[in-house]
């Protein structure tokens, strides 16, 4: 609890009253059709009349013949006024106005605020909330109606709400808050704000508070936007409802909104209708915590964060057009198409495991029951010196780390963020997360620094079990969850970094905790959440996935189906998420030495180890990895190539991969079929092509010139895993081979614009977006409402299908074949252009190690640029010399605008082998619109 305790309405200047008024002209996207006032008696006393203003676009609707289908209604917070929902309202006319259902939108100026009336009396919550019923009746409001509010509107919209449940269809909300917990102090803006002495200043006296609530847009508002804001507060008599919205805020339990806060608090938990929450996690005022409590109290409702918007998310983001996507679904489509949420039945919990057997396959933890007793080797881990553990060590101790879990207060649901390197720990430690049905959060190192952070604090963890490095981290930036450290510390770091408990102590304690016969809690069922994994932030900020126990259950089944990896299986996994996957088939798994956030520190010598620990007869690496792996192999001895022989499936997957570098990977493991599968975090397995599928599919198109890679430094070196096999028909891609057992894959044809627009077909030779399907595609994503709903988009009804963001084709033999990802198609005033056929053109040139193309300027006009890492390698960035400019172009065939020359191409983090285009072409656009030579 904060220490303001008093009600500092008291500490405010009088507010002096005034009559409502109409905005002046010419604020910037404000209609002033739209403006009207409304004298409004008070219920309690129908003789105290107060003027509104408020924005309606209903005489717009009326002019244009057309029937809302309901109302909304939009009220605004502090210090803001009904033009926060300027943008609202103009698409949402503008919509109806193209045929679209037509919504009436009502946005209020509460009493004392924007343009209404000044009244000259403090106006507590409740009566804020009885004001608003006043207007609704007064304007005779009909139902269906969907309340819309932010910041301290979002509350009295809410109060609104939960009064009028008979004109009610809908909920959605901006950043706000219903409840603030006891214990927890109120947001530093608004504790400072509350200060003696400060907030008569800060909130009437000076415009202040008004001026550091607009600083908070990104990026920055106009001067033209900031003037539509500050009309009506020009004056400090027009602020006193600033300064009494401050002092409203029921920072103590005797404050005399408290009450009505808790109401309205408690009594959304009841609200079975449609709701929608966008968000900006940038807020310093309503952080990711208010949206914890909200979800909470309504688990039901559609999650969108806006990852880089803040409080003022109406500025900062396309809101309008998110909530009418939303009406769109869950109003119009389907009303009251949600129901309050519903405690599982004893019946349910017990019937979990029939419907395990109803979904075909088994949990995550099978193996670990059915082998409890075996001494058979599980897992191996390679550092810091090599370490067996069998199959009853690693079932006990997931047995007493979950009972540990259990005993601190782990419920089913709760989040448990993961920062342990690939270990024995690590799989123990996540086992036994799912096994009591807490939903663990992987988000692997190499997001780097920034990337994880925005990871962990999207995903709001209620846990964090990690080692040192990750605990420092977390404690450094403010990571939320309790904290579990999977190593002992010196009491005083351990007080420090805020540890709680040790992996060590969760084992005694869970051990005590079966041994006194308290058992493990019900097995989740397979449609639960099991795991959070986030996206490597490749093609932007990286995206949480969201896949229950029966989706993970159905990778470790298309691993099965498609490669036999189970019992008895030795799994070498140069991937970390393939290691978590090895107790879950049967097979016993290792990770070799190496640095899991750089893949390309592997060694051969290191996999061949690894190969020999458990005499593995599948081995996956990465395409960074591989690249090393192969330029180290003269360092392997003779015990090293035996081990190496002993591999029957080696694959290779994340980015795509040259013939020539699986080829020599293949080479050392010359018993092994080499597979290149694809796939992303979304769906882990959804085609497969081995490496004499890869020739098959060469041989079937006309060949291009190639050349042997060669480094930098002129030594012969594989190809870069980001350079495509140099064959290729038409379109150019990669291929990479036919949908595995239990994959579905489709094209959506792009149009003139670069859109996939087209039908979900099979037809050969279509370039569009590919698509695809599965038991094993992820359930969503995390609080990406938005997002999730853009990747089923054009799904059959019924069905779960995902849009991967990848362009490509079909071939006549049914292969797919990847032309690059969907932003990074190039849009020219002669059509559209895939980028993957064009480098892999320029890459068959003798002076090319590497190329990008990457279009610059606007859609429909772009030009073409070809980027380049030449041999040798160039020192700095220059154009290319005229020779290698002409016969980049002529590779190419369409017109190149530049042909630029840098030393290193920018790649993702985690791969250290994507390609991000979308740096260069931002990059590039700088250099060709005279900005600095600098690199990339």
């Amino acid at each position: 609890m904060t220490e303001i305790r008093a009600t500092p309405a008291s500490r405010l200047p009088r507010a002096v009253p005034a009559a409502a008024t109409l905005p002046s002209s010419g604020l910037a996207g404000l209609n002033p059709e739209w403006s009207s006032l409304a004298e409004v008696a008070e219920s309690e006393d129908a003789a105290v009349t107060h003027g509104w203003h408020l924005l309606d676009n209903g005489p717009e609707l009326d002019a244009l013949g057309v029937i809302p289908v309901g109302t909304i209604l939009c009220v605004h917070g502090n210090p803001t006024w009904s033009y926060l929902w300027r943008g609202l309202l103009a698409s949402a006319t503008e919509a109806a106005t193209s045929g679209a259902p037509a919504w009436r939108v009502i946005a209020v100026d509460q009493l004392d605020m924007g343009f209404s009336e000044r009244t000259g009396t403090f106006r507590p919550l409740a009566r804020r909330v009885q004001d608003l019923g006043d207007l609704t009746d007064a304007l005779g409001l009909a139902g269906p109606v969907i309340t819309l509010g932010h910041d301290w509107g979002g509350v009295v919209s809410l109060g609104w709400a939960v009064d009028h449940p008979e004109l009610l269809a809908g909920v959605m909300l901006l950043n706000t808050a219903v409840h603030q917990p006891a214990g927890d102090p109120i947001p530093a803006p608004l504790r400072l704000a509350l200060g003696r002495g400060i907030l008569g200043p800060a909130t009437v006296a000076t415009p202040a508070f008004l001026a550091t609530t607009l600083a908070l847009a990104h990026p920055p508002l106009s001067q033209e936007v900031k003037r539509g804001y500050q009309a009506p507060y020009l004056t400090s008599a027009r602020r006193s409802g600033i300064g009494g919205f401050v002092a409203d805020i029921p920072v103590a339990l005797e404050h005399e909104s408290r009450p009505e806060l808790d109401r309205i608090a408690e009594s959304v938990r009841k609200l079975a209708v449609p709701t929608l929450l966008l968000w900006g996690p940038r807020d310093p005022i309503f952080s990711d915590r208010y949206l914890d409590d909200l979800v909470e109290r309504m688990p039901h409702a559609r999650v969108h964060r806006f990852e880089g918007a803040g409080h003022l998310l109406a500025e900062d983001a396309d809101y309008a057009a998110a909530a009418l996507l939303w009406l769109g679904d869950a109003v119009v489509s389907s009303p009251r198409d949600v129901t309050a949420p519903v405690e599982p039945s004893e019946t349910a919990v017990s019937g979990n495991r029939a419907a395990w057997e109803a979904a075909g396959t088994h949990p995550l933890w099978h193996y670990l029951d059915e082998l409890q007793d075996s001494d058979d080797t599980a897992l191996v881990d390679m550092l810091p010196a090599p370490r067996t553990v069998s199959w009853r060590l690693l079932s006990q101790r997931v047995r007493q780390i979950a009972a540990g879990l259990v005993h601190i207060g782990v419920k089913p649901g709760d989040r448990v963020s993961l920062l342990v390197p690939p270990s024995a720990d690590l799989t123990a430690v996540l086992y036994a997360c799912v096994r009591i049905g807490a939903i663990v959060v992987v988000a692997d190192a190499g997001l780097g620094l920034s990337g994880l952070t925005r990871a962990v604090r999207g995903a709001r963890p209620d846990f964090v079990i990690g080692a040192a490095p990750g605990l420092l981290a977390a404690r450094a930036l403010g990571w939320p969850g309790r904290k579990i450290s999977v190593a002992g510390f010196v009491a005083p770091m351990a007080r420090l970094i805020g540890v709680e408990h040790t992996l060590a102590e969760l084992i005694s304690l869970g051990q005590a905790r079966l041994s006194a016969g308290d058992g493990l809690p019900p097995e989740p069922a397979p449609t639960d959440a099991a795991a959070v994994l986030f996206t490597s932030g490749s093609t932007g900020p990286a995206k949480g996935v969201v896949y229950t126990h029966g989706q993970l259950s159905a990778v470790s089944r298309a691993l099965y189906l498609q490669y036999g990896v189970g019992v008895g299986t030795g799994l070498v996994a140069g991937f970390a998420p393939f290691a978590l996957l090895g107790p879950a088939l049967g097979a016993r798994s290792v990770t070799p030495d190496m640095d899991v956030t750089a893949p390309k520190t592997l060694t051969a010598s290191a996999v061949a180890a690894a190969v020999a620990a458990i005499d593995a007869t599948v081995v996956f690496l990465s395409p960074a990895a591989l690249v090393n792996v192969v330029a180290t192999a003269s360092a392997l001895t003779p015990v090293d190539h035996a081990a190496l022989a002993g591999v029957q499936r080696f694959l290779s997957a994340g980015a795509p991969i040259s013939e020539s570098l699986l080829a020599q990977a293949a080479a050392l493991m010359p018993e092994a079929t080499a597979h290149t599968p694809y796939g992303m975090t979304e769906g882990l397995l959804m085609a497969d092509i081995t490496l004499e599928g890869i020739r098959a599919a060469a041989a079937s198109v006309a060949p291009l010139t190639t050349v042997p890679a060669v480094a930098h430094d002129g030594e012969s070196v594989p190809a870069p895993p980001d350079t495509a096999t140099p064959t290729a028909n038409a379109a150019g891609g990669v291929c990479v081979g036919r949908s595995t057992a239990t994959t579905r894959i489709r094209i959506s044809a792009l149009d003139a614009s670069g859109a996939s627009v087209g039908e979900l077909t099979e037809e050969a030779d279509v370039t569009g977006e590919i698509v695809v399907s599965a038991p094993h595609v992820k359930d969503r994503y995390d609080r990406l409402w938005l997002t999730e709903r853009a990747s089923r988009r054009g799904a059959v009804a019924g069905e779960r299908w995902h849009r991967t963001g990848d362009v490509g084709h079909l071939d006549s033999a049914g292969r797919l074949w990847v032309e690059g990802r969907m932003p990074h198609v190039i849009v020219t005033a002669d059509g559209v252009v895939t980028p993957v056929g064009p480098e892999q053109r320029i890459e068959t040139l003798p002076d090319v190690f590497r190329a990008a193309f990457v279009g610059v300027g606007p859609l429909g006009t772009q030009q073409q640029v070809a980027v380049l890492e030449t041999v040798p390698r160039a020192r700095r960035v220059h154009r290319a010399p005229e020779e290698l400019a002409a016969a980049v172009r002529s590779m190419v065939g369409t017109p190149v605008a530049a042909v630029l020359v840098v030393p290193g191409l920018p790649t993702d983090i985690r791969h250290n082998s994507k390609i991000d285009r979308g740096r260069l072409s931002r990059w590039a656009t700088g250099i060709l619109s005279g900005g600095r030579w600098t690199k990339p």
